[in-house]
């Protein structure tokens, strides 16, 4: 960018062209109805902390971070953020109505696993706790393995089949279930059903698992019940069609974090087995939201790790409204208290300090409320509010800059036309520095914060930015051309006095 002196037709250019860009930006933006995607602490809102229940490595925290961002995009949910700091995981959902929801399908690991059924088990109210000893072999009398349940068609049935009753096994009456830290996919465990936790199934190591999967949908079946239907991969089709053949007339759980979804006879009305052709069904006590939250969390993947809450808070949208009343107020306050300063110290100048504020205010107006249609920028919360804040005193600090370089020029003898561009061109290196400063500091500070620091950081740098952008393109050239139509004046708010000196002709 060049400093010499500019011709009068550039310069009406340059200040026509930012006052249409910036109103007609800000104009446009009210028009769509378009406004800055407001943080946590501002709309209200659901805030949770989760930690890994086991040691793990930096890789799959970052693949958590992912998993779970497509969980709550999933959900509809526009603003919501998902970032790591250390070793846990923040989820921060704006202007969340449906908290309980958000966290039934962001919490679950969503660990699906098919595991062959060996016996049933009851419980009992107390039951012993868990040592990590090896589970007993299920009883004969008691397996529950084709041979035993003895499944056979019969079309003349309600259910289309006959089976032989097997009672559960009472040597696992006393044992507790297997805890999720103890719930792995290789082992054979002790896991209760969903919507009964009396009722529990003794079940062998995994055969499958929910990485077959290619996609998932809840829907209701032909009876009116919640279930989920999904398709599996090609080599996926290939391994349940195994599956399914080595547990023909058997039972196959579906578990979930822990939990038995259902556990479906293979294929009971069939005399042979034949093949799934890739798609397959989970049934079980599910609502619409259960159902939705599943499928969610099996079509977006599993976590690799499992994570339990720290801290839930939930801000509500009153406390926000409040916060976002008095930031803005506090704002507004040193607005106006730095504008009659101005006007007051440098008369008719300060007039253009307003009318500059008054454009970068459009502008960013109209950027942050279309980033805010976007996931560039981070959510507008009270950390943000605050880098506007100082980016005022740092705009300001540009036009002072600048108008006490004429001061000094008119102070040395020279006239005020001839001033405004010796001015400028000693003050923008001034002003170009200092914001470059403040723009490296800020970029700085967001790639290495996290949370609501980055929002202040990019806010901060975002403004920063737009005022190098002013400085040359509004306040350049409106200064220049008020200072070469001057003349003598004794108006005590002329520009002439706002310099502190007599105005002379060149």
């Amino acid at each position: 960018m060049a400093t010499g002196p500019a011709s009068k037709r550039s310069l009406i250019v340059a200040l026509c062209a930012t006052l249409v860009l910036s109103f007609g930006s800000l104009a446009l933006t009210l028009s769509l109805g378009w406004a800055p995607k407001l943080g946590l602490d501002l709309a209200g809102g659901l805030s949770v902390v989760y930690k890994p229940t086991t040691e793990t490595s930096k890789t799959d925290m970052l693949q958590v971070v992912q998993i779970l961002s497509n969980r709550v995009n999933g959900l509809g949910v526009s603003g919501a953020s998902v970032n790591l700091q250390g070793t846990n995981v923040v989820v921060s959902v704006p202007g969340a109505t449906n908290a309980r929801e958000i966290l039934a399908s962001i919490g679950q690991t969503a660990q699906l696993l098919f595991r062959p059924v060996l016996c049933q088990a009851d419980t009992v109210a107390k039951p012993q706790p868990f040592t990590g000893a090896a589970l007993p072999a299920c009883g004969q009398q008691y397996s529950m393995a084709a041979s035993n349940l003895g499944v056979s068609p019969n079309p003349q049935s309600a259910a289309g089949y006959t089976i032989n009753p097997v009672q559960p096994d009472p040597s696992f009456k006393s044992l507790p279930s297997t805890p999720s830290s103890a719930d792995l996919a290789d082992q054979t465990v002790l896991l209760p059903t969903s919507g009964n936790p009396s009722q529990r199934y003794v079940l062998g190591p995994a055969q499958m698992t929910g990485t077959s999967l290619k996609s998932a949908i809840a829907q209701q079946d032909q009876a009116g019940a919640w279930v989920v239907s999904y398709t599996l991969t090609g080599t996926g089709s290939a391994l349940w069609d195994q599956v399914a053949t080595a547990n023909f007339h058997g039972l196959v759980a579906i578990e979930l974090d822990g939990v038995v979804q259902s556990a479906p006879i293979i294929q009971p009305t069939e005399s042979a087995p034949t093949s799934f052709g890739g798609s397959g069904q989970i049934s079980g006590s599910f609502t619409q939201s259960s159902a939705k939250n599943l499928a969610i969390a099996m079509q977006f993947g599993s976590l690799p790790v499992r994570l339990e809450p720290l801290t839930t808070q939930t801000v509500s949208p009153t406390l926000g409204r409040s916060a976002l009343v008095a930031g803005l107020g506090a704002g507004l306050a040193g607005l106006l208290v730095v504008l009659l300063y101005t006007i007051l110290y440098y008369r008719a100048l300060g007039l253009v300090i307003v009318l500059g504020l008054g454009v970068s205010a459009a502008a960013l107006f109209a950027i942050i409320s279309a980033l805010g249609k976007t996931a560039l920028a981070p959510s507008f919360d009270l950390a943000g509010v605050t880098g506007l804040i100082v980016s005022i005193g740092i705009t300001v600090d540009s036009f002072i800059v600048y108008f006490e370089r004429l001061k000094d020029e008119t102070r040395s003898g020279r006239t005020l036309r001839s001033s405004v561009d010796r001015g400028f061109k000693s003050a923008w290196r001034t002003v170009l520095a200092a914001d470059l400063v403040s723009l490296l500091a800020a970029s700085l500070l967001y790639l290495i914060a996290v949370g609501a620091v980055r929002g202040f950081a990019f806010f901060l740098g975002l403004s920063t930015l737009l005022d190098i952008i002013v400085t040359w393109y509004f306040t350049r050239p409106l200064v220049t051309l008020l200072g070469r139509r001057s003349s003598a004046s004794t108006s005590n708010f002329s520009m002439a006095a706002g310099m502190g000196a007599e105005v002379q002709h060149a």
